[in-house]
């Protein structure tokens, strides 16, 4: 007698248990997936920005005509740029102050630099413990669908007198595919969880360049 062994026919005929299992995987993966592809333009448009900012910077004359014009524009600020608008307006408000010494204008313009750099990075890493839950659980729950499903195929064959491969194949079958989805899941997670990660520590080390190159003009001008 032939059985139907094909994909869909074993997850249509896998237990409410099992179907669950495989519907929270599929849930998972689609939610993973979701958040890849938005984290890619994230991190994508936050290296463009910082590559463009930059160029701005370093071939501005005059660091005050940039930060009024910079602050005229309608775009969103982004990463550095935000960085030096936070940095360089502290600098400024603290320089107009009689009795501060240079000492304590630098250290509240690099105050503000580095809270504006922990929020860069704080939404820059949002959401992104969830690829990593994702990819650490998922072949549990697919494992825990996988033993239930062999452990039902099992019980069925308590019931007869002759057990044949035919008779446990489908079930253990359909329980296997708990597993792959379960892998399938979280195997992208992971990868992505890794490569985004890498990508935020390059940014967070480019960030932290800026930050001393710009607060190294800021000492040079505040002796001035």
């Amino acid at each position: 007698m032939h059985t139907d062994l094909s994909i869909a026919s074993l997850i249509l005929g896998a237990s409410l248990l099992v179907k669950l299992v495989m519907l929270a995987l599929l849930l998972a993966s689609v939610a993973s997936w979701t958040l890849v592809f938005r984290k890619r333009r994230e991190l994508l448009s936050a290296k463009r920005a910082a590559a463009n900012f930059e160029d701005q910077f370093w071939a501005a004359e005059d660091l005050t005509a940039l930060f009024n014009r910079l602050s005229t524009q309608r775009s969103p600020a982004d990463g550095t740029q935000r960085m030096f608008e936070a940095g360089f307006r502290e600098f400024a408000r603290l320089r107009k102050k009689d009795g501060i010494p240079p000492d304590m204008v630098l250290e509240g313009s690099q105050r503000s630099m580095r809270i504006a750099l922990s929020r860069e990075l704080e939404a820059l890493e949002a959401n992104l413990p969830m690829l990593a839950t994702v990819g650490s659980v998922s072949p549990y729950i697919g494992l825990f669908g996988t033993v239930w499903g062999i452990m039902n195929s099992f019980r069925g064959l308590s019931n007869t007198h002759q057990a044949t491969l035919a008779m446990v194949a489908p079930g253990i079958s359909e329980a296997l595919v708990a597993t792959a989805m379960g892998l399938f899941a979280a195997i992208p997670a992971v990868i992505f969880y890794n490569r985004f990660s890498s990508d935020i520590d390059r940014l967070a080390s480019r960030y932290e360049i800026f930050l001393e190159e710009f607060s190294a003009i800021l000492q040079r001008q505040v002796h001035v």
